[in-house]
């Protein structure tokens, strides 16, 4: 049996932090454990913590660290590189960072979760490719959401922060609240709290209070339900490594209004027949994502085409146990 420890962010399992990168965690763990992987987990919440865990670890040990852990902590990482075998896993890039170039050189090999941030590392950091590799995230089976057959239902799923573009939707959203609509925004309301509550003001003062909501954050059966009660998923991402709420809404059928932004567009993709689940639109442009919105809600006949797509999408959507293959193959190279 193969060993590796894999160094993960503390509350991976928080239903109260739900997020794409801690999902794509558990689900990885679990993949290589069905492969045959001894996985050793360790979760830190600091630095400090980081180097205490790392320094328990045997010599010339396989590490998978988070890229949330990894990233920043030069100074703890760079010199174990020496002893140990350090594979980094890069949901999101810092982004022209000194301290992220040193930690990802020092790795003995760097996954990404899509191809456009394998391509942004290389760009950043000149990077050797060929140390370089992706494992895109799976998507769980699901069924197809039943949705209320016009439209209006519409589901954002994301954290309430300024990155992920609440902002730019509720622009949008009161561009077209001359339509028939309502809004579900899902996710943790305590990741910038006043930024949060700023928009929760605005939508009040708006008189959309009872149009757009805030459940706060859901996961499991709750969330499941979101989905299957949706006609259309929004993701207004400002920046986005992946996005893997697209591939969750495709999985049931559903189309997304998606940014043009980072990888998204990949993601988001093509139906057999060549036609997008969704619509594409500027990042950050509330006038573009109003205008989305507004042939969506408006046009039965885009609605029908949008679905087919999704629903010819769904079938090309990889498995977990895709994403396990991949870095387990990964580990293996940096083992032997």
């Amino acid at each position: 049996m193969t060993e590796v420890h894999v160094v993960v962010p503390e509350g991976i399992d928080d239903p109260d932090r739900p997020s794409g990168g801690n999902n794509y965690d558990r689900h990885l763990i679990r993949g290589l454990t069905l492969l045959g992987w001894s996985a050793h987990e360790h979760a830190v919440a600091s630095p400090s913590a980081l180097a205490g865990v790392v320094e328990r670890i045997p010599d010339g040990a396989v590490v998978l660290l988070d890229g949330l852990v990894a990233s920043a902590a030069t100074e703890v990482l760079v010199p174990q590189a020496q002893r140990l075998r350090l594979v980094v896993l890069v949901h999101m890039s810092l982004g022209h960072s000194p301290a992220e170039r040193a930690v990802l050189f020092a790795a003995a090999a760097v996954v990404t979760t899509s191809a456009w941030t394998r391509r942004r590392l290389i760009e950043l950091y000149s990077l050797p490719a060929d140390r370089v590799h992706v494992a895109e995230p799976g998507a769980d089976p699901a069924g197809i959401a039943t949705g209320t057959g016009g439209g209006g239902a519409l589901l954002c799923v994301a954290a309430v922060t300024f990155v992920k573009g609440h902002d730019v939707l509720l622009d949008a959203l009161e561009a077209v609240s001359d339509l028939s609509w309502r809004c579900d925004c899902v996710g943790s309301l305590a990741r910038e709290p006043e930024f949060a509550g700023e928009l929760v003001r605005r939508a009040r003062e708006a008189g959309l209070a009872d149009r757009v909501r805030f459940p706060g954050p859901r996961t499991g059966a709750d969330l499941d339900r979101s989905y299957a009660a949706a006609d259309l998923v929004v993701v207004p991402s400002r920046a986005e490594a992946y996005g893997m709420v697209v591939t969750e809404a495709v999985a049931r059928g559903l189309p997304v209004v998606a940014a043009e932004v980072g990888g998204l567009p990949d993601t988001v993709g093509h139906g057999a027949g060549g036609v997008r689940p969704g619509l594409l639109v500027g990042p950050g442009d509330a006038d573009a994502l109003a205008a989305a919105l507004r042939s969506w809600l408006g046009d039965a006949e885009l609605r029908e085409r949008l679905c087919r797509a999704a629903s010819e999408r769904r079938a090309s959507l990889p498995a977990w146990s895709a994403t396990a293959s991949a870095i387990a193959s990964v580990l293996e190279g940096v083992a032997g």
